[in-house]
């Protein structure tokens, strides 16, 4: 009888097991495009190891980022998007402007929560720029492949412990911090951007860099954004051969780790 009930209570204990539901990563989109703004969604799930059911994805482009509590997920990632902090106000659009203000709220809880937040290119202007980090032209990086460098700090840190030295991440910026952000730590750098990833606290990351980034994703960007500034139109199919030659395994294993680290 006692072995019965014991079975009984076992069963019942690897039942509830598998009902926990994890918290769903939060993620946040920028890019007006759609098939821009799904293939990077496609890549942070396949390269995060995501599946669609444990996301909550929004295209805060379209109306901002609507009131949201923290308590309701594991982790914000926030991706690319057209738009430069740089841009003088006057010449913002009104979605650009709400978009960064309602960055700044949502710092505002996530910084001093020391929440889980993972932001690239974008994400990592709008962060740098909510710590007064100044943001400008002056370390732009051409669409490209490229090597940076652990600092320490980095070499420490659990999304990039056990790295090479230097390891390869696509990149493609018109800005970017000019100096690390006051009370950040350092963790990649790079010859030309000398701010590539940084941490705030322990759980707050940024990358100028997109972790997601392959060379379908990039193809889709490189013809969408070839009229924006990035690089002359005219190079747009050499660099999609450039991009295309290169593989960036540890850039995607960091996405992957973070996933990893945040998943309860």
């Amino acid at each position: 009888m006692n072995s019965v009930v014991s079975f009984e209570i076992l069963d019942d204990f690897a039942y509830q097991l598998n009902n926990i539901q994890m918290k769903p990563f939060l993620i946040l989109q920028l890019r007006p495009e759609d098939d821009t703004s799904d293939s990077e969604f496609d890549a942070i799930l396949k390269y995060g190891g995501l599946k669609v059911e444990d996301t909550q994805r929004i295209r805060i482009e379209k109306n901002g980022i609507p009131d949201i509590s923290l308590s309701d997920y594991s982790a914000i990632i926030v991706g690319g998007s057209p738009f430069d902090i740089s841009t003088p106000d006057a010449d913002k659009l009104p979605v650009q402007k709400k978009i960064e203000k309602d960055f700044s709220r949502l710092f505002d809880r996530i910084i001093p929560n020391d929440f889980p937040f993972l932001g690239a290119c974008s994400g990592c202007g709008l962060l740098g720029s909510y710590l007064d980090a100044r943001i400008s032209g002056q370390y732009a990086e051409p669409v490209s492949c490229v090597m940076v460098k652990l600092t320490e700090d980095g070499k420490q840190d659990s999304l990039l412990r056990d790295f090479p030295e230097r390891i390869a991440v696509l990149l493609g910026h018109k800005e970017a911090c000019d100096q690390l952000p006051a009370g950040a730590t350092l963790l990649l750098q790079g010859d030309v951007c000398p701010v590539q990833m940084f941490r705030v606290g322990n759980n707050v990351y940024a990358t100028q860099f997109h972790p997601e980034g392959d060379c379908q994703g990039f193809t889709l960007r490189i013809r969408a954004y070839r009229n924006h500034g990035y690089f002359r139109p005219e190079q747009a199919e050499d660099l999609i051969n450039a991009v295309c030659q290169d593989d960036t395994p540890l850039a995607r294993e960091i996405l992957r780790r973070f996933v990893q680290r945040y998943s309860t």
